[in-house]
């Protein structure tokens, strides 16, 4: 008789798949709900008081200017949101940190498909809110493919309405599950980002976004590529 799958078993092939970002991330629910229901239940139930409470409302939005920024990368080396724009459009994703499982195929997504963001002369820079010991092992696993900046204490997030709370359930799991976030993002407020993509071009003009205060959703690649290769082409 076989053994039993585990999480690890089934998320590994998760990764290791080739499918769309949004088949990746659905199935990644899936296993979820299969090894972890009381994970699944939380984080439907905390979704459910972001959308009432209309989290990421406030966001800007496509046609609105890029707010900018001066954040610090894995190596501790101030970056300017126009310095990158200076080179091209730039893809903002904001990720809640590297222990999230869907944030992790949202990366891996954008690394794999890194020769085909540098083809089209655009940056992908991933922002969170983790402290930079963490943020240069996100670059060593991604291969620097894509830039990673430190948001201490979420203060660009919040600026752009994104920021929100994990709520005392979703808090109680990840601590009994091993999640020492107060190391990881040097503070005890618990608060991450929702998971966004801002495509912005040269000018600094958003041309595309995805906010979602359901974090089990991404914007897929392939729609941030047409939206940069329609810019390009005009």
């Amino acid at each position: 008789m076989s053994e039993a799958r585990t999480f690890e078993d089934d998320f590994a092939e998760i990764c290791g798949s080739e499918s769309p970002l949004r088949v990746r991330l659905a199935a990644l629910t899936g296993i979820i709900r299969k090894h972890g229901p009381e994970f699944d239940q939380a984080y439907e139930a905390l979704v459910d008081q972001l959308r009432l409470a209309k989290a990421g409302n406030t966001a800007p939005n496509t046609g609105d200017c890029m707010a900018p920024f001066l954040l610090p990368d894995h190596n501790g080396h101030l970056v300017r949101l126009e310095s990158l724009l200076g080179e091209g459009p730039v893809v903002i994703s904001f990720n809640r940190g590297h222990w999230c499982e869907y944030c992790d195929l949202e990366l891996r997504a954008f690394a794999a498909a890194h020769a085909e963001f540098a083809r089209n002369g655009a940056r992908v820079v991933s922002i969170m809110p983790e402290r930079l010991e963490y943020l240069r092992k996100v670059g060593e696993r991604s291969n620097h493919a894509f830039l990673v900046l430190c948001d201490m204490d979420n203060s660009y997030a919040m600026e752009l309405g994104l920021v929100v709370w994990l709520g005392a359930r979703v808090r109680e799991l990840l601590t009994g599950s091993g999640l020492a976030l107060e190391k990881i993002q040097g503070n005890e407020t618990w608060f991450v980002p929702i998971p966004a993509t801002f495509v912005v071009n040269a000018a600094g003009i958003i041309l595309a976004r995805y906010v979602d205060p359901d974090f089990r959703t991404r914007m897929d690649i392939d729609e941030i590529l047409a939206v940069i290769s329609s810019t390009n082409s005009q």
